[in-house]
């Protein structure tokens, strides 16, 4: 019970806001390894292998002008400085042709050393190098501690025409804007007391104070969230908090964290959200591990944005549940022979000791399907087992009791015999059909107490039994205002289904392999309403070892993936603030509560914000709660916390906000409404966003005057925007041809769907690239790329997205996080294909999917590093494959590749110098 005093409001009690403590001890840092590597020394390397002159020579032209036209991000400062001073356009005053002269400019040697290596380090790229916008000062104390409020200043605002300044692709791998906190925000030092990007990241650093401002800025308020983002090597866990001492607002329910204050001499804190008084816990203090008095300092949620508390009964249900899996298998005609029951079933047998089973309890069952479902009982301590058939499939019933899920640890033996046999059991299986729909009910019936994941391996289009579809795709209306309706769900089943999964906690990831129409658009509904994923592999072949590793390489990621079970989501925000609309695979439970069976680690999720109220603090505090059960049975709490300035200055809204967060907001809100709208009209609502914003930007920060009508002007934090929208206008897809929210009559829907799924679920480190894929050149490297630095292995430096940059003896990669792309000029010299295919000549090498060798040279072996690394860089489970593009090879993989290069003009959309063109013109008829 609290003393009279401490019942006082907290001014009368201390005359303080703010307790202050006589002997404040920070957190101890921690170390964290720079995100880009230094420049590595100039060192002698071996010797090279020299081409002969008469057919290099267009290798050893002039210096490469790339260098000075993107910076370095891996030398000292000053010089990254002085070069991006160098190359900074005045707007309106930039030398006619200057965009198309910047794009053409020369490349470097093949082999030969350059006097400044030009690029990005592995592990910094897709990540948050240290960056300070052009002509900004640097004060290195306050950029250490910028997030904590130290030294509160004024966001720099640079302004940039779009007209005469080309896209840099570095730009999109830099932090976003600095949050710029007023003094005594936080209570802690701690530089973790804000929330990492790649966790939680807003459209804009600097909120607006009242909706005027915000809908006068244009641009959209939202958050991007990835609670479950793994971690690299080297990166800091997320702290627990064991004691399951866990203080919240007795109002808001607000978790406690770094932006509240304390008061009354400490024994009371003030929420930073509703500015509610409340009562600090007794155990707060106390240290129960060593049974004494502990530091308030050092508790984890006072220095951590990002922290897990180990929830008390009171945060339980039902006691924690065991980890759940059912795999339900394809084991049709179609799918035997195609291989992905052979793979499927070897996959799973070579992971069984990465699925999560800590506590012993994980349990397995495996159900395959063909018109009938097979049913396989495996008696614990034993290596037998028997598989009971139903072949009644309107009426689905569980044929036994027991031993059909068994326990992954008791009966690993038979589960193991079972998985070396089942592709043998359906080898000579004539069936053709697919009944996957009872499999699901089955699969639901077995798991429903319990909860936890079904795993839908399927090679054909469900045809019988609940859920049946039928082939709707029909080659007249692709193109046409009616194709939004082969993106729905073409049976109410499928997402009525999901609904009842997510009610008993069921989880649903889907797994498809169909070389025909599949409707990926019902099918994707499962995963969608049950916090799941889908994967899609169409045309799939074991035959061909690159399909066979992908798919391996992918299940078996799946299956090793740490999940949270049980889960659900809620978005709390300052008073004013009001989530108004989600994005993402999960169901809403209720206005702002979101249930997720189980989650994937970097599934992304989005959700737009609105101002109600006019915000009166000098800060605001977004947090997000999940509460989890952990596959390995304790249930939890992850908490992550973004404090963000208000503000009054449309300058400040303008220079804080975040391109990448904005372009991950428009790609699902284009989704979304492309499946309630035309597909045109999802276009056009994304496209027009971005000349709202450019029009209110001219209208507010431009001066009106001569020669205003002949710039594009944007905030230098903002001028990769435009780029990022049109290739999600362009969105090239992962095979054969494009999707997204593209305009196109020649793309299957079942690949538009697929590609729709992955823009609402991919982490923006991820989803960036997917949307502006990454070009580099291969032959003119300079000697470090392809090594291994520091920091792991160097990649070359990025390159515009136009085929201006391909020349006819060169090789390049492009890569889109999906798909890798290596390109070869019809002029590399005989050598260069000796060195990375060991094939004679050009004439011989055949385009397509590959495997790339590993030659006995320096060059194979630095090619090899950088496609290896590519792969390895971004979160997620995907594994691209790898195609050979021939400059005059099949025209279908050609322009697949090509359409990679957003900047150039593809179909009925333009490129990006007409698209630039356009939009001016649209911002100045709409003045």
């Amino acid at each position: 019970m609290a003393s009279p005093s401490q019942q006082l409001p907290p001014e009368a009690s201390t005359g303080r806001s703010q307790w202050e403590v006589p002997t404040p001890v920070p957190a101890q840092p921690i170390d964290h390894a720079p995100s880009v590597s230094p420049p590595p020394s100039m060192t002698h390397h071996g010797k090279r292998r020299q081409y002969a002159a008469g057919q290099t020579q267009v290798y050893y032209g002039a210096g490469d002008a790339l260098g000075d036209q993107y910076g370095t991000l891996g030398v000292p400062q000053q010089q990254q400085q002085s070069a991006a001073t160098a190359q900074l356009f005045t707007p309106g005053l930039a030398a006619e042709g200057g965009f198309a002269g910047q794009q053409q400019a020369p490349q470097a040697p093949y082999y030969a050393p350059q006097q400044e290596p030009q690029y990005i380090n592995a592990p910094g790229f897709g990540q948050e190098p240290t960056y300070h916008p052009p002509n900004a000062p640097i004060h290195h104390l306050t950029d250490q501690f910028g997030q904590m409020g130290m030294g509160q200043k004024p966001l720099h605002l640079t302004t940039t025409n779009l007209l005469t300044s080309p896209p840099d692709p570095r730009e999109l791998v830099r932090p976003p804007p600095e949050i710029r906190l007023p003094a005594n925000a936080c209570i802690t030092p701690s530089p973790y007391a804000n929330a990492d990007s790649s966790y939680q990241r807003c459209t804009m650093n600097a909120i607006p104070t009242t909706s005027s401002m915000l809908n006068k800025s244009k641009i959209p308020l939202g958050l991007v969230i990835t609670p479950y983002r793994t971690l690299k090597e080297g990166e800091p866990p997320v702290p627990v908090v064991t004691d399951t001492v866990i203080a919240r607002c007795r109002r808001c329910r607000t978790y406690i964290n770094p932006y509240v204050q304390f008061i009354d001499n400490g024994n009371r804190w003030r929420c930073c959200m509703c500015s509610m008084s409340n009562e600090v816990p007794q155990l707060f203090d106390w240290d129960q591990i060593r049974n004494q008095p502990g530091d308030r300092w050092a508790r984890d949620e006072l220095n951590h944005s990002v922290v897990e508390f180990v929830a008390p009964t009171e945060y339980m249900v039902r006691p924690p549940q065991p980890a759940v899996y059912v795999i339900l298998i394809d084991v049709s005609h179609t799918a035997v022979q195609s291989g992905m029951v052979a793979t499927a079933t070897r996959t799973i047998l070579e992971n069984l000791d990465r699925i999560p089973n800590e506590d012993e309890r994980t349990k397995v069952a495996i159900i395959a399907y063909d018109i009938s479902l097979y049913f396989f009982s495996m008696p614990p301590g034993t290596t037998e087992s028997t598989m009971l058939v139903v072949s009644d499939v309107d009426d689905v019933f569980l044929p036994k009791p027991t031993d059909l899920l068994i326990n992954l640890t008791e009966a690993r033996q038979s589960l193991e015999s079972l998985l070396g046999r089942i592709n043998d059991m359906f080898q000579d299986n004539h069936t053709v059909g697919s009944a996957m729909g009872p499999a699901l009910q089955a699969g639901f019936k077995l798991m429903a107490p319990i909860g936890g994941k079904i795993m839908v391996l399927s090679s054909s289009l469900p045809n019988i039994g609940a859920g049946a579809l039928k082939n709707r795709e029909d080659l007249k209306i692709l193109g046409t205002s009616k194709e939004s309706g082969l993106l729905q769900a073409a049976s109410p089943f499928y997402k009525t289904f999901a609904i009842e999964c997510s009610r008993a906690q069921v989880s649903v990831d889907m797994f498809l392999f169909s070389a025909a129409y599949q409707d990926v658009a019902s099918l994707a509904c499962l995963p969608h309403y049950t916090s799941g994923q889908t994967y899609f592999y169409p045309a799939f072949n074991a035959a061909r070892s690159e399909d066979a590793i992908k798919f391996a390489h992918e299940f078996g990621e799946v299956l090793a993936m740490p999940i949270m079970l049980e889960a659900v989501m809620r978005v709390r925000a300052s008073k004013g603030l009001r989530m108004a609309s989600f994005h993402g695979n999960f169901f809403v439970r209720s206005t702002d509560l979101l249930a997720m069976p189980a989650v994937p680690t970097d599934q992304s999720y989005a959700i737009e914000i609105q101002i109600e109220d006019t915000l009166t603090q000098p800060f605001v505090v977004m947090q997000t709660a999940v509460l989890h059960t952990t596959c390995h049975g304790e249930r939890r709490i992850r908490v992550i916390t973004l404090a963000l300035p208000t503000t009054s200055s449309l300058t400040e809204v303008f220079a804080s906000a975040d391109q990448v967060a904005i372009a991950t907001l428009l790609a699902n809100k284009a989704v979304e409404r492309s499946l309630t709208h035309k597909l045109e009209d999802a276009r056009d609502a994304v496209h027009q966003r971005l000349v709202e914003i450019l029009s209110s930007y001219k209208s507010s920060m431009t001066s009106a005057g001569a020669g205003a009508n002949a710039q594009l002007a944007i905030s230098e934090n903002l001028r990769m925007l435009p780029v990022l929208v049109l290739g999600l206008l362009k969105n090239a897809s992962r095979s054969y041809c494009l999707v997204g929210i593209r305009q196109s009559a020649q793309i299957p829907p079942d690949l538009r769907a697929y590609a729709q799924a992955l823009l609402t679920t991919l982490p923006s480190q991820t989803l960036i690239p997917y949307i502006h894929p990454t070009f580099f050149s291969l032959h003119n490297m300079p000697p470090e790329a392809g090594t291994v630095g520091e920091q792991g292995v160097i990649l070359p430096t990025p390159l515009p997205l136009t085929s201006e940059r391909l020349e006819r003896h060169g090789l390049y990669v492009i890569e889109d996080g999906q798909t890798i792309f290596l390109w070869i000029g019809r002029d590399a010299v005989p050598q260069l294909v000796m060195d990375v295919f060991n094939l004679p000549n050009y004439e011989v090498l055949r385009g397509g999917k590959t495997t790339l060798p590993v030659l006995d040279n320096d060059f194979s072996q630095r090619v090899n590093a950088i496609i290896q690394k590519t792969r390895e860089m971004r979160r997620g489970v995907y594994y691209p494959h790898l195609y050979v593009v021939k400059e005059d090879g099949e025209p279908p993989l050609r322009l697949w590749a090509l359409s990679c290069l957003i900047q150039d003009r593809a179909d009925v959309l333009p490129s990006y110098q007409q698209f630039i063109g356009q939009l001016k013109d649209k911002v100045n008829w709409s003045q």
